[in-house]
């Protein structure tokens, strides 16, 4: 069987409403106790998020659903809607659908009339999602499955964090001071956590004029055979590392113990997110004999700017360095938008007119769900 080559030929991205900047935050997600945060300065230093998007309006009102965002980055995409008749395959990933059934890509394929009956696909988990939806449409296109796809990474997340939906609870100061780890547990997530969706079109064919980026190739890493549960939502994590299900609490459990909102377990994140993420990185270039030396821009996506230097250390002792200024970063302006993040950082260098042809671009995206790495190679052509 032969295989096709994959391009490229689009990207897009849509945010909902203004930017909001870090003084504004409380004023959209709610105060916890009715009193301003003690620690989302201390934490928005640690991330270097300086600007973010929500689907609300202050107060907390909800603008936009999951689906509806998605579907209005897939329409930007084609200049008319008669482009929307255009692919056949619709592969959405995301951590944050807007029910359980049906399907957030059918959800989003609601959204656009316009289209044809074609397949859709959707991938679920953290931040890899939006890679894993990447990889289907990739693969769908590269086996002549489909001769276009539409792959979409997104996040609405805001809902999840206001106010309401958190216990009382105030984080000691003088801890986040000690160890920048401990503001990860839950108040961390409300001060860098973003909304938005970004999505690519992906053809068997470069564009006839201008760039496109050509998939090289996707591997992905999981180790949960060897880690337990670090990130996780409508679940409680046991003193032994296991997880008990929203479905097995009553409704007045899952209030009492804050069933959905989002936690982490900081101690597994602390000792193994960036270790693990070099480790991928140095099996999947040895893979596909490829030198980190031929990198001209290298696009990981961070949770924080906390974790900067320790990934560019951790690459440095694998032996496969990127120098910074081969690094592509648009986290302090969009915050971190989870399975969008990715699509987004390759949208705006996608737009950003600095690509020439022949030049290599690598994508690494950590998940601490439960640790899961997903790494993408493009040649701009």
């Amino acid at each position: 069987m032969s295989f096709k080559p994959v391009y490229i030929t689009n990207t897009s991205s849509f945010f909902p409403n203004d930017p909001i900047s870090n003084d504004e935050m409380e004023e959209y997600l709610g105060y916890l106790n009715n009193t301003p945060s003690r620690s989302k300065g201390i934490v928005l230093r640690n991330n270097g998020i300086k600007r973010r998007f929500y689907a609300l309006t202050k107060g907390g009102k909800i603008t936009h659903t999951n689906a509806q965002m998605t579907a209005l980055a897939v329409r930007a995409l084609f200049k008319n809607p008669e482009g929307l008749k255009s692919f056949q395959l619709l592969s959405c990933g995301t951590s944050s659908p807007d029910q359980l059934m049906p399907s957030h890509a059918a959800m989003v394929h609601g959204w656009l009339p316009e289209t044809n009956s074609i397949e859709v696909v959707s991938s679920a988990g953290v931040c890899c999602a939006g890679m894993h939806a990447l990889k289907y449409a990739y693969m769908s296109v590269k086996t002549g499955e489909s001769e276009t796809a539409v792959a979409a990474g997104s996040d609405r997340i805001s809902a999840s964090i206001v106010s309401n939906n958190f216990e009382d609870e105030i984080q000691k100061l003088k801890e986040l001071s000690d160890d920048p780890y401990i503001g990860f547990e839950k108040e961390f997530l409300r001060w860098m956590l973003s909304d938005g969706a970004s999505a690519f079109l992906l053809t068997d064919k470069p564009n006839e004029t201008g760039i496109s980026l050509k998939i090289e190739w996707i591997e992905g890493f999981s180790y949960a055979n060897e880690l337990q549960a670090c990130m996780y939502m409508g679940a409680d994590k046991n003193e032994d590392g296991t997880i008990t299900s929203y479905l097995d609490y009553t409704p007045q459990e899952m209030v009492n113990k804050s069933i959905f909102t989002i936690k982490q377990d900081v101690k597994l994140l602390s000792k193994n997110i960036v270790t693990l993420g070099g480790v991928g990185l140095k099996k999947v270039l040895a893979k596909h004999k490829f030198d980190s030396n031929d990198i001209n821009y290298f696009l990981p996506h961070l949770s924080s700017e906390f974790f900067k230097d320790k990934v560019y250390n951790q690459l440095i002792e694998n032996g496969t360095p990127i120098p910074y200024e081969k690094w592509f970063i648009n986290l302090p302006t969009v915050g971190n938008v989870g399975a969008a993040s990715a699509y987004l950082m390759v949208d705006e260098l996608f737009k950003s007119g600095k690509l020439k042809k022949g030049e290599k671009i690598l994508l690494l995206v950590p998940e601490s769900g439960r640790f899961s790495y997903m790494y993408t190679l493009f040649t701009v052509c």
